[in-house]
């Protein structure tokens, strides 16, 4: 059995004045939207579906319940470290849909309403089927004129932050996609339409009976919370 430590959080009002935007991927009531969620939009140069209904595990528990909850506790420690956190949906919700992916992705971007941020983490889980598949991947943008020609480089270094805080934590990295723990990816518009560092973090295999146990527990979205804030800070260099 892995031993997990958290990384300890830095004093309060440490990360003053940084703004962080987290995206808890999906919505719980997106399945019962399909028209509004099949509805193209852009995600850096071409069209995506505005969302997807996202994952689950065998037992039922949904990949947009489980990226809130971490969510909510990564803003938690963000803000007891006093940065001002925003969240790009406020409620998990089965009656509500969205946002679409191109709203998640320039949110925090100059020019859009609220403050710029720092940086942005988009909250994710896997649900692949392939036998044996787990662990957690960072995905971080490829360098795409003009979309993320500014962005891609910070984007990776973020990226390599989160991966190793995550590791620390004693977290395993994926058997399954990317390179120790990274991928690089052209086709996610939320990673596209950004114009401040972003990743987006597959924090685990939903089908995976392992990854799965660790994801529903309060335990585990507390290790993936605080991993991701020590990452914040590393990031910042505070």
């Amino acid at each position: 059995m892995v031993t997990r430590t958290a990384p300890t959080m830095v004093p309060a009002a440490h990360l003053a004045g940084v703004v962080v935007v987290v995206d808890p991927g999906h919505q719980l009531g997106n399945a019962a939207f399909p028209a509004q969620i099949g509805q193209p939009v852009e995600a850096g140069g071409f069209s995506k579906p505005c969302n997807t209904t996202g994952t689950a595990t065998e037992g039922g528990y949904a990949e947009a319940t489980f990226t809130w909850e971490v969510a909510l506790r990564l803003r938690r420690e963000l803000q007891r470290a006093g940065a001002r956190v925003l969240l790009t949906r406020t409620s998990n919700d089965g009656g509500a849909w969205g946002p679409c992916v191109d709203v998640r992705g320039r949110a925090g971007n100059p020019g859009q309403p609220g403050p710029t941020a720092d940086l942005k983490i988009s909250i994710h889980a896997d649900g692949s089927l392939e036998a044996g598949a787990h662990g957690f991947h960072v995905i971080a943008p490829t360098e795409v004129d003009p979309w993320t020609t500014d962005i891609a480089g910070t984007s990776l270094r973020l990226a390599g932050l989160v991966r190793d805080a995550l590791v620390d934590a004693g977290l395993a990295t994926s058997t399954y996609v990317g390179s120790d723990g990274i991928d690089v990816r052209d086709d996610l518009a939320t990673l596209n339409l950004s114009d401040v560092p972003t990743v987006l973090v597959e924090l685990g295999n939903m089908r995976d009976d392992g990854d799965a146990a660790l994801m529903t527990s309060a335990a585990g979205q507390q290790d993936y919370a605080s991993a991701m804030a020590a990452a914040v800070e590393r990031f910042l260099d505070r």
